[in-house]
């Protein structure tokens, strides 16, 4: 299993790495227990990464996570996207942008 190939090579696949996908499924799993989340879905792209967060698998993600290699020296190679597509928070480091999950902080609005 390929879990992170530098983007401009050719047919190279995007991926996150094994404790990337540690803090993800750490922070799923909290929320999946709190009833807020119930499906995902992850993706390797020639350019980025994507964790894909679902209310109900039939639906638009409610969020994606997102990794961009090629960003990391410019705005960040992490980033939280919303339902409708804005950046909710972005950064250099993945803790730092799972932040926005925090308690307190976000809650999610039917």
């Amino acid at each position: 299993m390929a879990l992170d190939t530098h983007p401009s090579s050719p047919g190279g696949v995007v991926f996150f790495e094994r404790r990337e996908l540690d803090q993800l499924m750490r922070l799923y799993g909290r929320m999946v227990a709190a009833g807020e989340w119930r499906d995902y879905g992850i993706a390797g792209l020639s350019d980025r990464a994507v964790f894909s967060i679902f209310r109900h698998a039939a639906e638009a993600p409610l969020y994606r996570v997102e990794k961009h290699p090629a960003l990391s020296r410019k705005q960040g190679a992490w980033a939280v996207f919303g339902q409708g597509g804005q950046i909710l928070k972005r950064g250099h480091e993945l803790a730092q942008v799972l932040r926005v999950f925090e308690k307190g902080k976000f809650s999610v609005v039917d």
